[in-house]
């Protein structure tokens, strides 16, 4: 029975050993943007916590829903630095401060581009979503994103 079970398995993981990386998923978990005007628009996000994670990112996905996306957070505040490398979609990088405060948007980003895309100022994470879903769904500067990695927001 053993023999059975371990040559049963020995085939998927070395199936799952070679899946491309379009198809390789991380941890998922759920964000929230709270628009100015009140409302709020719900994600399913990757998070890319290691040096591993962020350096592969959403590289060769060639799809990516309105409300899927990665978030890439970083701790404290500092200028950040993306690129599209080997990236087959464009995508809206949203750069957040520690606090949650969305400080700018890059819309549409080149696929495949190597251009240093900065985030202009000190930020803690960088939110990717498929492009042109922020101006699609509303999404500002200024607006607020839920989720753990940024400071608590005090109640008024």
């Amino acid at each position: 029975m053993a023999l059975f079970i371990l040559a049963s398995i020995t085939p998927m993981l070395v199936a799952f050993q070679s899946v491309p990386l379009a198809y390789a998923r991380m941890r998922v978990e759920k964000l929230a943007v709270d628009r100015a005007d009140g409302a709020a628009v719900a994600f399913n996000v990757e998070i890319a916590a290691t040096d591993r994670e962020r350096a592969v990112g959403l590289m060769f996905r060639t799809k990516l829903a309105d409300t899927e996306g990665m978030l890439f957070p970083y701790g404290d505040e500092q200028i950040i630095t993306m690129w599209m490398r080997n990236t087959y979609i464009p995508l809206d990088m949203v750069f957040i401060r520690a606090d949650g405060v969305i400080h700018r948007i890059e819309a549409q980003t080149t696929p495949l581009s190597e251009a240093i895309i900065s985030s202009g100022a000190p930020v803690s994470a960088v939110l990717e979503i498929a492009g042109g879903a922020a101006k699609r769904l509303g999404i500002k500067p200024g607006d607020r994103v839920r989720h753990p990695a940024f400071a608590a927001v005090p109640a008024h």
